[in-house]
């Protein structure tokens, strides 16, 4: 692994160790000022604040359980693309506990900052399914 892969790698890990606190400020220091996020949906956001407030409406609270942190990057343009997986894990808005929720955020970093990323889980078909909207079960 080279050196740009391990640092990116902490840096998206301290960034998402920040954003589960959560503290929306010190996880700013972490992106470039044009960073660019979309959420599962096709929600666009542009800082971690806005991502913060959009979890606090969909959960009473939630937290990552990293599983891995891989990256690998771009011999052409230097960018190391970050891929960190695992499981969400907190409560739903009425108290209901959850631990089993997957996701893989998808970070982009370029010059020692985030400049996009991507975040991918199942609380929507969750959701759709205990509303009593989901095709199959869960």
């Amino acid at each position: 692994m080279t050196q740009a892969m391990t640092e990116a790698r902490r840096i998206v890990e301290t960034y998402l160790e920040l954003c589960m606190v959560p503290d929306p400020e010190g996880a700013s220091a972490y992106v470039s000022e044009d960073f660019s996020i979309v959420f599962t949906g096709g929600r666009a956001f542009s800082t971690p604040a806005q991502t913060a407030a959009f979890n606090a409406r969909r959960y009473k609270w939630v937290k990552k359980r990293f599983g891995r942190t891989d990256a690998a990057e771009d011999p052409e343009t230097g960018d190391v693309h970050v891929y960190n997986t695992g499981f969400l894990y907190g409560e739903w808005p009425d108290g209901t506990p959850f631990e089993t929720n997957r996701y893989i955020d998808i970070f982009v970093v370029r010059g020692g900052v985030i400049v996009s990323t991507q975040v991918w889980n199942d609380s929507a078909e969750i959701l759709l399914d205990r509303a009593g909207l989901s095709e199959a079960p869960l």
